[in-house]
């Protein structure tokens, strides 16, 4: 570092020194112009010549200048940093130095600064909560990359060991305590030749699946926007039946987790087509037509050819036109904000175009029990369903205001026109349930709680849950999120690896995440 400071001054010492002798030679020719009048055209001929001599020479020294100071630009561009806090040392605080060393090291640190700022790295690329960085912005279309990952401890420990279902088998319950890097998902998304023309294309992971179908899902989907009343979509995406799959996701009181009654009557992600938009600047609609309930872990080969998936949603924001992004109210409305919602969803599913029953996002039809209706002899011995209609329908409804939130919604299922042996006779299953949630930004942008509970009613048994939570926010947006959360479970009919509730838990569960969406 001193060999580069003593380069330093000596460069600028050399340059100044060129400097005087370049002055010191253009004020000679200058001071004889003044007699060229008397002289005879030879000797004006001479002096012109040693003028175009003396220019060439000047401009072979300024080149050698600029090498020089093009050397000393790459050397302070790697050392710019520690060059600075020599320089800094080298000025003694007595006053001691010399004029001359003074001046010296006071062009070597303007000099550092100014080729360190040009080294500096620029920013570029903006950003956009919940759609990332954006990477590509040109005339052909467009590309922002975003991340949604969190860490997960779960303790099970609490839950009793075993349960009994409705018809009086005893089966053991998975009790687990656990860290996991619980999800991460990438998504790109933007526009391609015409900015109505859009994609949305993700990589979805769900690392405590490890080794089980759809584990792993690359997926996505294009759509093409007309107007605010009608655009249409192809790909995958959630089919609308309740509120939590209508697109909000991640902007739930809980991370990537429902109330039992929710996970239970819901549909799920299938492949399809779909259209969406505004009938009035207050009432929304979607319309989904797709292969099944779930397709993830599904082959093609697994489906029926009917093609007979349909899920709908109608949302209606009656005060304001909109309800936030979520359920909460994060945005701290200061008019009250009101949601008003009905779903539908209809499918013919067959026993052979399931889910695993461990598999990621699956939604095996059960019982309230937690039995999956297509297990052998489930209703008696050599009763077997091989077919079923599902028939699904939920109303909800929210209030937001100043930080307070309340929502809930009702759910109705019916199982019905049974195929399989043994099933003639079979009657009409009819299942029913609730939820409700409270939440309240104690401290605005930073601090949540709320509270939480649902609960089934069907002929197999009624299960319920509880929960309460406390979000903290510590960057004031929902980029990154702290979540701790107490459950307390009866009977769940719902469970599988991905989810902090177990099949047919009963007891209390705790788990903590710590969330980024960005």
């Amino acid at each position: 570092m001193m060999a580069s400071r003593n380069c330093l001054s000596l460069i600028l010492f050399f340059a100044t020194w060129c400097s005087s002798l370049m002055i010191a030679q253009s004020t000679t020719p200058q001071t004889g112009s003044a007699n060229t009048d008397t002289q005879n055209p030879s000797q004006l001929m001479h002096a012109l010549d040693q003028l175009v001599e003396q220019n060439g020479q000047l401009e072979k020294q300024n080149r050698d200048l600029m090498d020089q100071i093009t050397s000393l630009r790459r050397v302070l561009a790697k050392q710019a940093g520690a060059t600075d806090t020599t320089q800094k040392e080298a000025v003694p605080a007595t006053g001691s130095t010399t004029g001359t060393d003074s001046a010296q090291n006071q062009e070597s640190s303007a000099a550092s600064k100014v080729f360190s700022s040009e080294a500096e790295p620029q920013k570029w690329g903006g950003y956009t909560p919940n759609f990332g960085y954006k990477v590509v912005n040109t005339d052909h279309g467009d590309m922002s990359i975003s991340i949604y990952s969190y860490a997960r401890y779960l303790n099970q420990l609490g839950l009793d060991p075993k349960y009994t279902d409705a018809f009086g088998n005893v089966k053991n319950v998975q009790q687990r305590q656990d860290f996991q890097l619980q999800k991460l998902q990438i998504k790109f998304l933007g526009w391609m030749m015409d900015p109505k023309f859009r994609y949305f294309l993700y990589a979805w992971t769900s690392n405590a699946s490890q080794g089980l179908p759809a584990q792993v899902v690359l997926a996505g989907n294009l759509n093409y926007n007309f107007n605010k009343h009608i655009s249409i979509g192809a790909g995958i995406r959630s089919l609308p039946g309740t509120r939590s799959v209508e697109g909000n996701f991640p902007f739930w009181l809980g991370v990537d987790t429902r109330l039992i009654a929710d996970e239970f009557f819901r549909p799920s992600y299938t492949s399809g087509v779909w259209g969406w938009g505004q009938i009035t600047d207050k009432l929304d609609y979607i319309v989904m037509l797709g292969n099944n309930l779930s397709t993830l872990g599904v082959s093609a080969a697994q489906l029926n050819n009917g093609f007979d998936t349909l899920s709908t949603s109608l949302v209606w924001t009656p005060i304001t036109g909109e309800f936030g992004p979520g359920f909460g109210d994060f945005e701290n409305h200061q008019k009250l904000a009101t949601r008003l919602a009905a779903h539908f969803t209809r499918s013919d599913e067959d026993k052979q175009s399931q889910p695993n029953s461990e598999g990621f996002e699956n939604t095996q039809i059960r019982l309230e029990d937690g039995s999956v209706i297509f297990t052998p002899n489930l209703f008696g011995e050599g009763v077997s369903i091989t077919d079923v209609r599902y028939q699904m329908t939920s109303f909800d409804g929210g209030l937001k205001y100043r930080g307070y939130s309340l929502e809930g919604e009702y759910f109705l299922r019916w199982l019905d026109h049974f195929k399989g042996p043994g099933t003639v006779g079979l009657p009409r299953i009819f299942s029913h349930g609730f939820q409700g949630q409270a939440a309240t930004m104690v401290l605005p942008k930073t601090l949540q709680i709320y509270l939480g509970g649902s609960t089934i009613y069907g002929k197999y048994g009624n299960p319920y849950d509880f929960r309460a939570g406390v979000n903290f926010f510590p960057f004031h947006n929902k980029v990154v999120r702290w979540n701790n959360e107490f459950l307390y479970l009866r009977r769940s009919p719902v469970g599988y690896p991905s989810v902090p509730f177990a099949l047919g838990g009963t007891g209390l569960v705790f788990h903590t995440n710590l969330e980024l969406a960005f």
